[in-house]
């Protein structure tokens, strides 16, 4: 069974930057008539934030979690040429092709742990969500998580799976628990993480990881300084989210410890 159906579409107008955050994403509107934030292949990290960004995306939305749609949004080169800003002309520039964008969610409210309500086995499934891509970066500092139309929302997963940023120590990762954890935004209410790791395990298995890897464009997988060839990193990111999906009892442990 086909799960996972990614759309691909182009930018027909750039509105603005979204000026949070280092990558400096864009609000743009495409040819099926929607708004998307667009990510950027010529971003700081390159096509590997948009790798790892889709992958959690896709991932958290295996597991049940609320997460925008996610689609291959193509760039051409007529936007860089009319834009004033030579920061932004230049990331224009780098990043014709294929880019990645989000559905924008107007008028959500950017998640706040102090007013914000969300429940254990909802902050659970995120704290699992993150230990098992590895995101470093959804803390109090930056929550990443959106409220909208009373639900949480799981966005920028793009910090995730940093072992791709050296391929040559990558399995050394696979073994490896997620001590930052103790920093995550909704550790303090993730009390149902046993209940959260059961219904993951119910909703992840090597189908579902194979299915998501599989729609990693091609051109992303591309790059001069890495020696693994496309179909090893696809094999490498498959092995490590079953390794980590394996663990998953282990994280559940180390959570809660931190908690």
């Amino acid at each position: 069974m086909n799960r996972i159906d990614i759309r691909t579409v182009n930018v027909v107008q750039y509105l603005q930057p979204l000026r949070e955050g280092g990558s400096l994403p864009a609000l743009v509107k495409a040819d099926d008539g929607f708004l998307y934030v667009l990510k950027f292949r010529g971003a700081g990290q390159g096509k590997k934030a948009l790798i790892a960004e889709f992958i959690g995306g896709e991932f958290a939305r295996a597991i049940g979690l609320n997460v925008p749609e996610l689609v291959f949004m193509n760039l051409d080169d007529s936007f860089s040429k009319t834009e004033p800003d030579e920061e932004i002309q230049d990331l224009l520039k780098f990043s014709i092709g294929l880019n990645l964008g989000l559905h924008f969610l107007s008028s959500a409210m950017t998640y706040d742990p102090l007013v914000s309500e969300v429940t254990a086995f909802t902050a659970s499934k995120v704290v699992l969500l993150d230990s098992l891509i590895s995101n470093i970066d959804r803390t109090a500092k930056n929550t990443n998580l959106l409220h909208w139309n009373h639900e949480l929302w799981v966005i920028d997963n793009g910090a995730s799976l940093y072992f791709h940023h050296n391929w040559p120590t990558w399995e050394t990762h696979l073994t490896r628990t997620f001590p930052l954890i103790k920093d995550h935004v909704l550790l303090p209410k993730a009390t149902s993480l046993l209940k959260a790791a059961s219904e993951i395990k119910l909703q992840i298995n090597g189908e579902v990881i194979n299915e998501i890897i599989s729609k990693i464009p091609e051109d992303w997988l591309l790059n001069e300084v890495d020696f693994l060839k496309p179909d090893e990193m696809r094999t490498a990111y498959i092995t490590f989210l079953k390794a980590k999906l394996l663990m998953i009892d282990e994280l559940v442990k180390e959570a809660e410890n931190a908690r």
